[in-house]
């Protein structure tokens, strides 16, 4: 192995972790029929002039399996935080009691179900487009150090340990992506 170059594949790994720790976040926010805060984490509310995160402007509960409840602190932003659930694309009509948002979540049709499993699948698509942009990055990086004359051997061991990281990777993804559709399918 050549001495002066030592692929970076700690950098790689963490940048691929970051792609699967995106890729958990957003099927957390993917509804299967149960009540859960984490659904609600990608919306935004347009409070005190900037897109802030609902946890921010109202406490989260799930008091019942079928119910999430927001408590907003503020009265003044209990409008925007209505409007901001009715335009999350969610599918959720949330009720007012005063300050407090309630969202019944309703039971899953099957072809609500089959749509929630097509999202799923682009948001794993997303993630394995982002892994496999590492692996370019590394990639090039072993290219510019043939270029430097690193050794063809060196070259052939380096993108062999490149590409065994990618398919690590891919493979949580497709296994992580196959246990969130069996979820969404669970009547």
């Amino acid at each position: 192995m050549s001495d002066d170059f030592e692929l970076d594949t700690d950098d790689l790994k963490r940048r691929m972790d970051g792609a699967i720790a995106n890729l958990r976040t957003e099927f957390a926010s993917l509804r299967t029929g149960r009540a859960s805060a984490s659904m609600l984490e990608p919306v935004q509310v347009d409070a005190y002039g900037s897109m802030t995160p609902i946890n921010q402007v109202g406490t989260v509960n799930v008091p019942e399996p079928r119910m999430v409840t927001i408590n907003v602190w503020d009265k003044s932003l209990v409008g925007k935080v209505e409007k901001a659930i009715r335009e999350s694309g969610l599918g959720i009509n949330p009720q007012l009691n005063g300050t407090i948002i309630m969202l019944p979540i309703p039971e899953l049709n099957e072809e609500r179900r089959r749509e929630l499993t097509k999202v799923a699948g682009h948001y794993a698509e997303h993630c394995r487009v982002s892994i496999r942009n590492v692996r370019r990055d590394g990639m090039d990086q072993i290219k510019k150090a043939k270029a430097d004359g690193m050794s063809e051997d060196d070259q052939k061991f380096w993108e062999s340990e490149v590409q065994d990281l990618t398919d690590q990777y891919i493979k949580r993804v497709d296994e992580a992506l196959e246990t969130k559709q069996e979820e969404i399918m669970q009547v």
